[in-house]
């Protein structure tokens, strides 16, 4: 390899005759004591594919650079690379400068930024297989195994290890990617280094899919790992819940929108009738209390009142609907009658029966904590556990400073897929404020985001800013690109590549590196129960169904058609109302049993007769 052509202290092109370069590998040049560089263009020219300089990269001082040492490109197959100095060199590379493969212990600082053991490996380095043959330590190789081709590979090159102390300085990741590019892939790989760290995170989960028992198949053995005891799932409503005592007038607000849109008077008619540590049965009884004293209205209370023939809890019981029409006289009947729709569907869900008790334990004891819920109440439920646990580490750490007894609570990381929906960009979301506040705030205490979304374009625009780490996969919308391409530190050759990238290799740009460094993620050890193809499940399903009906059918065979009228109601009983079948359906069935060889038909002077084969 040599350096061709005019030099900048910056960029130089170099050639090859033997060697195929790749995008993003790194180079040693020789010269000024040693110069590193990275490959961000590469093309080969032959015989056979003649040169065109429009489309091309590669200008005349290279052509005739190559001419020069002896090089016609017209007869000889030639592998031309761009390369940028990670460091501008003090003058222009020399034209004619050896160039090579680096060795890994030269390049050991700028690859590997921390040992394994307080790290998070995340996958390969793309490019780095030549240096890791090179001389990569025992304590490196096998950590990341590959998944290619729905087979599981060894390492081929240097392991990315993300520096996880090094968020205290840099916080917050953000991973970006469209449906099928690797991005909850990447994901869960990030939660399965957290929990082999032991980091408490606390994962919202809208898909339901974030469950680590199962072990991803055909791993190798030193590769397995067991994450069933360092993480816990919890349901909103049924496991976990909010207590109402513990709410603001903002998290009803919000907690009452999520089951249906709020219009302006409901909002108010909140703000009015909601009363500082209300529990739900008080707050409950004054809206009902005021919807029945709305239905009756003021004149025929204050006659029945009249009258005098009212028992005394009537006559107390009518006095305080005249207090509350009185009280509340903005609000109508119609709104108090919705609020109270509402109150009873998130009461009927579960959510006001539980607490987040179970959440802080598991927190404090180092676990992972996947909270799973319906989106509108996911977005509610996370705006007011965030916003209890923040509080408490915050408490924790102002009060070390000053001199204050504060119960110990420890860092944590908060983890979502479809942030976009946790924290839009342009309106606010229940769950938008405290997102926003963490992402701000959170490296001073020790609380740290790790947001993932196929629409970045579409995630409030504040807290993008403030992920210090972005693992960029495939992207394909326009507007997604320009916001990754403002955010980041990709070239617009990169930026380019974005919606051909295959699924799980990505992008890292970082300030820990200085550089954005492309990785192919490692093997999940884990798998969802969401990964199972939907149309073999739909073969597998029609074949579960298949062979039950076939057990059905054995003992009543040989069958004629007439046999067929006889059976019939009782399959029909065993089958159910929603199954029950025709006889035309029945010989359907017969004939496709016969098709697929579980069944012969034979030709008699009586008719068709089925029969069990062998």
């Amino acid at each position: 390899m040599q350096v061709v052509g005019i030099t900048t202290p910056r960029e130089v092109f170099i050639y090859s005759q033997e060697k195929k370069f790749r995008k993003k590998e790194l180079v040693m040049i020789e010269d000024q004591g040693g110069l590193l560089g990275e490959v961000v263009e590469t093309q080969c020219y032959n015989r056979y594919l003649p040169l065109s300089l429009d489309h091309s990269f590669v200008d005349q001082s290279v052509l005739e650079g190559l001419k020069s040492v002896g090089y016609d490109i017209d007869e000889d197959e030639i592998s031309i690379a761009k390369v940028c100095m990670l460091e501008e060199a003090a003058y222009p590379v020399g034209t004619g400068s050896l160039a090579r493969t680096p060795f890994f212990s030269e390049v050991e600082d700028l690859l590997v930024q921390t040992v394994p053991e307080e790290g998070l490996v995340l996958g390969n380095i793309k490019g780095s297989e030549e240096v890791a043959a090179s001389g990569l330590g025992e304590e490196l190789q096998d950590l990341a195994y590959l998944l290619e081709g729905g087979k599981v590979l060894p390492q081929k090159g240097v392991p990315f290890i993300f520096p996880l102390k090094s968020m205290q300085q840099y916080p917050h990741l953000g991973i970006f990617g469209g449906s099928g590019s690797g991005k909850s892939f990447g994901l869960r790989v990030i939660l399965e280094e957290l929990m082999k760290l032991a980091v408490p995170t606390l994962v919202f989960d809208p898909h339901f899919e974030m469950d680590f028992s199962h072990s991803f198949p055909n791993l190798p053995f030193d590769f397995i790992d067991d994450f069933r005891q360092s993480f816990v799932v919890y349901q909103v409503g049924r496991d976990v819940g909010v207590n109402f005592e513990d709410l603001s007038v903002r998290d009803l607000t919000n907690l009452l929108g999520s089951v249906g849109n709020l219009t302006e008077h409901m909002v108010n008619a909140i703000q009015a009738l909601y009363k500082k540590k209300d529990s739900y049965l008080s707050f409950k009884s004054r809206i009902e209390d005021l919807a029945a004293a709305l239905e009756k209205g003021a004149n025929r209370i204050e006659k029945a009142l009249d009258k005098g023939d009212l028992s005394p809890n009537e006559v107390g019981l009518y006095r305080r609907y005249l207090e509350l029409l009185e009280d509340y006289k903005g609000i109508q009947l119609a709104t108090a009658n919705a609020l109270i729709v509402r109150l009873r569907t998130l009461y009927n869900s579960g959510l006001f029966n539980h607490s987040i008790r179970l959440i802080v334990e598991a927190v404090k004891n180092r676990k992972l904590v996947v909270i799973r819920g319906p989106l509108r109440i996911l977005q509610v439920f996370a705006a007011y556990v965030l916003s209890h646990l923040y509080y408490q580490r915050r408490d924790y750490r102002d009060g070390l400073l000053r001199q204050e007894m504060k119960p110990p609570f420890p860092p944590f990381l908060v983890a979502t897929d479809e942030a976009h929906n946790f924290a839009p960009r342009g309106y606010d979301s229940a769950a938008k404020g405290i997102i926003k506040e963490i992402a701000q705030e959170g490296r001073k205490y020790g609380v740290f985001l790790v947001l993932a979304t196929q629409r970045p374009g579409l995630l409030d625009e504040t807290t993008t800013a403030q992920l210090n780490t972005k693992l960029v996969f495939r992207t394909v919308r326009s507007t997604d690109i320009a916001t990754i391409k403002e955010e980041t530190d990709l070239s617009p050759e990169e930026a380019k590549s974005l919606p051909y990238l295959c699924s799980g290799d990505a992008f890292i740009s970082s300030a820990i590196w200085g550089r954005t460094v492309a990785v192919r993620i490692r093997a999940a050890k884990t798998t969802s129960l969401h990964t199972q193809n939907p149309f073999d499940e739909l073969e597998e399903m029609a074949g579960q169904e298949e062979e039950e009906f076939f057990q059905l059918l054995q003992d009543k065979l040989p069958l004629d058609r007439q046999s067929l009228f006889r059976i019939l109601p009782e399959l029909n009983k065993k089958l159910g109302q929603e199954k029950s079948l025709e006889v035309g359906t029945l010989q359907e069935k017969l004939e496709t049993f016969v098709s697929r060889g579980k069944l012969k038909k034979e030709s008699t002077p009586f008719g068709e007769i089925y029969h069990l084969c062998g």
